[in-house]
């Protein structure tokens, strides 16, 4: 599924094929990722993978399947052939894969033959791309992952998205798939203000109104797992760096680091055996965020 419903043209050889895997109604950032990769016309859609968040509620996996379903039919896009249910749990151990259709989409793009490179994007665990791997080692030298997870480095530590599936990770790391890492305190640039949504993105349709409406409704959730980050007049759109990278690279805004291995405190310690991987110290949070309500903006005013 390609949107180029622009005036501007992609050339064809910078088009990439692209796999998100989002556990899209744990918090309210994916929306908005997701929502600027439907409408970035470098990237050929070819499949969204609804992720569990833990254990904190059972039937999370489902809860993020039919947040898609929300934000497909907002849209008004096709959702037949672009929806897959990804594992329900983390893995019990590192050599468990949970097999779902989320894995083997991305074991069928991965093998495919098609010379347009493969990314697969997490906006939560890994659990997932460890199950396909697991299932089908050849897939490891035919994508890239790009994550948002981890602590900050050099020592790690608890971090929500690791936490929710640490076999995956370690499975993930001690392969030889090409990652790039967003970890916590490169994500945590993607500030906004909430006046910033109300003026940019609310306007835009009824996606934006919902990306609004959602945010809020999530921001006034009573109990006790309260982020950092929600101050009152701001929120972090943590999740929009994996489709960002995509489209500007970032070239000099990383460090090769050889993939740690992950203790169950989510702490990084050195492996001599595993390859290097990017790690982001840096995104563009303003590129990033002036693309986004761009897009959103055009496409609300095709839309009427």
């Amino acid at each position: 599924m390609i949107y180029d419903d622009y005036r501007f043209r992609v050339p064809a050889e910078k088009q990439v094929r692209v796999i998100t895997d989002t556990d899209a109604k744990n918090e309210a950032d994916d929306q908005f990722c997701i929502v600027q990769t439907l409408l970035s016309p470098k990237l050929d859609n070819v499949g969204m993978i609804a992720a569990h968040f833990g254990k904190r509620a059972g039937d999370a996996m489902e809860q993020s399947y039919r947040e898609l379903e929300t934000i497909f039919d907002l849209m008004g896009f096709d959702k037949s052939r672009m929806l897959y249910k990804g594992a329900p749990s983390a893995l019990k151990s590192a050599g468990e894969p949970v097999d779902s259709e989320g894995a083997r989409l991305i074991i069928r793009e991965a093998m495919k033959d098609d010379p347009r490179p493969l990314f697969v994007t997490f906006l939560g665990p890994l659990t997932d791309l460890a199950s396909a791997l697991l299932i089908e080692p050849r897939i490891a030298g035919r994508l890239t992952a790009i994550w948002i997870g981890g602590a900050p480095y050099p020592h790690g530590g608890a971090e929500f998205n690791m936490g929710n599936d640490i076999n995956a990770a370690n499975v993930v790391f001690s392969s030889k798939v090409a990652l790039w890492q967003v970890p916590k305190n490169v994500y945590e640039m993607m500030a906004v203000s909430l006046a910033e949504l109300e003026w940019r993105v609310r306007p835009c349709g009824r996606i934006g109104e919902y990306l609004c409406e959602q945010l809020d409704e999530h921001a006034q959730q009573p109990g006790p797992r309260k982020s950092d980050f929600r101050t009152g007049e701001s929120w972090v759109l943590g999740d929009s760096p994996a489709v960002g990278l995509i489209l500007y690279e970032h070239r000099f805004e990383f460090d090769w680091v050889q993939a740690p291995m992950i203790t169950a405190e989510g702490a990084y310690v050195p492996d001599v055996r595993n390859r290097p991987i990017r790690v982001y110290r840096r995104v563009d949070s303003r590129l990033i965020l002036e693309d986004f309500y761009a897009k959103l903006a055009l496409f609300a005013q095709k839309r009427g």
